[in-house]
C-alpha cells in the first residue's frame, strides 16, 4: 500500500497513542516480577493467553467475522506467533533483570535492526541518514546498558543480552506485521491469532524439562505461581486486557498505514513515557550516562522518522502542482 499524506496522519497518531500505552507494560511486568518474584516467562505466557480470552467475548458476541481467516494463512500466523512468544519472553526476561526504563531503551535497538534488515534483505537503501540512525542507536544502548564496564557484562550478562535480543525480536514483529497488512489480514484477527499461539509456544517453554530457558516454571505447578493472590491475578489480567491488548492492537493498525520502520520509530517516544512512570512509581533511576545514551537512541530515530516523512512529503504533490516525475523522485531519494 503506497503512503500518503492521509495515511502518514492516521499512521502517526495511531501509533503515538499506541507508544503511550505500551508505556505502562513494563511497569505493570516490573511491578510483578518484583512483589511476587514470578517468573518472567511465566508472567509471559498468562500474559499472552489472557490476551486471547479477552479478545473471545469481543469477537464472540459482537464482531464474529474477526475469527475467520483463509486456512493458507494459518501457518503464518502460527510462525508469527512463534516470534511473538519469544519477543515477550526476551522483553519478560529483560524487565525481570534490567529494570522497566533499561529495558525499555534497549528495546528499541530494533530501530537499528530494522534499518539493517531492510538493507540485506529488502534491497532498501542504507544512505547516511539511516547509517548514522543506526549508530546512535547502537551507541545508545551500549552506554544505557552499561556495557562498556566488564563488571557488567559479569554481574548481568543474560539480562543485557535478553534486552538487545528484545529488540532484535522486535524488529521480526514489526516486519511480519507489515508483511500480514500486505496479505490483507485484518489486524485485530491478527493480533487474536498471534497471541493466541504466542501463548501455546511460551506454554510448552514453561513445560520443557531441565530447565533450557531462564525464567521458565520449574515444576508444572510453577504455572499457578501467584496461588491465591488475587490481586496479583488481576494485575496480570490488567496487563493484558488494556495496555496490552490497546497497545499492540493499534500497533498492529499503524501497520497497516505506514511502514515498519516508520510505525518502529514512533514508538521510540515510549522509553521517555516509560522512564519517567517507573521514576515516579517505581523509584528507578538512570545515571547521568544512561540519560545521554536514551537522548541518543530517541535523537537518531527521530531524526531518520522525520527524514522519511520528508522524502513522502517531496514524493507527493500537493494539490494543484504539478506531479513530480519519477527521475525526480528518485534524484531525492538517492541520498537516504
Amino acid at each position: 500500500m503506497m503512503t500518503t499524506r492521509s495515511n502518514l496522519a492516521r499512521g502517526y497518531a495511531i501509533a503515538l497513542l499506541s507508544a503511550i500505552i505500551l508505556s505502562t507494560t513494563a511497569i505493570f511486568i516490573r511491578y510483578l516480577t518484583q512483589t511476587y518474584a514470578m517468573p518472567p516467562l511465566v508472567l509471559a505466557f498468562w500474559r499472552d493467553g489472557f490476551v486471547a480470552i479477552t479478545l473471545l467475548p469481543i469477537f464472540g458476541l459482537l464482531y464474529p467475522f474477526l475469527f475467520h481467516v483463509q486456512r493458507r494463512h494459518l501457518l503464518y500466523l502460527a510462525i508469527y506467533g512463534l516470534m511473538l512468544a519469544v519477543f515477550n519472553a526476551l522483553w519478560t526476561l529483560s524487565v525481570a533483570l534490567n529494570g522497566a526504563a533499561i529495558s525499555t531503551v534497549l528495546v528499541y535497538s530494533s530501530a537499528a535492526f530494522t534499518a539493517l534488515f531492510g538493507w540485506r534483505f529488502l534491497k532498501e537503501r542504507l544512505g547516511w541518514p539511516k547509517i548514522l540512525a543506526v549508530a546512535l542507536s547502537l551507541g545508545g544502548c551500549i552506554l544505557v546498558s552499561g556495557t562498556l564496564d566488564p563488571e557488567v557484562w559479569r554481574v548481568n550478562l543474560i539480562g543485557i543480552l535478553a534486552g538487545i535480543l528484545s529488540g532484535l525480536w522486535y524488529t521480526i514483529y514489526s516486519l511480519m506485521g507489515r508483511s500480514a497488512a500486505q496479505r490483507g489480514l485484518n489486524p485485530w484477527t491478527t493480533l487474536f491469532y498471534t497471541f493466541a499461539f504466542a501463548a501455546i509456544f511460551l506454554l510448552v517453554f514453561n513445560l520443557l524439562p531441565g530447565g533450557y530457558f531462564p525464567g521458565t516454571a520449574i515444576l508444572p505447578a510453577d504455572l499457578f505461581w501467584l496461588g491465591y493472590a488475587l490481586a496479583g491475578w488481576g494485575i496480570l489480567f490488567l496487563l493484558a486486557a488494556g495496555p496490552t491488548v490497546l497497545g499492540f492492537g493499534l500497533y498492529n493498525v499503524s501497520l497497516s498505514l505506514l511502514p515498519s520502520s516508520v510505525a518502529n520509530l514512533i514508538l521510540t517516544l515510549e522509553p521517555a513515557s516509560t522512564t519517567f512512570i517507573a521514576y515516579l512509581f517505581l523509584g528507578e533511576r538512570l545515571t547521568l550516562v544512561q540519560i545521554v545514551g536514551s537522548l541518543m537512541i530517541v535523537s537518531g530515530v527521530a531524526f531518520l522518522r522525520i527524514r522519511e516523512g520528508y522524502l513522502v512529503s517531496v514524493s507527493e504533490p500537493l494539490p494543484g502542482k504539478n506531479i513530480r516525475t519519477r527521475q525526480q523522485v528518485t534524484l531525492m531519494e538517492k541520498d537516504q
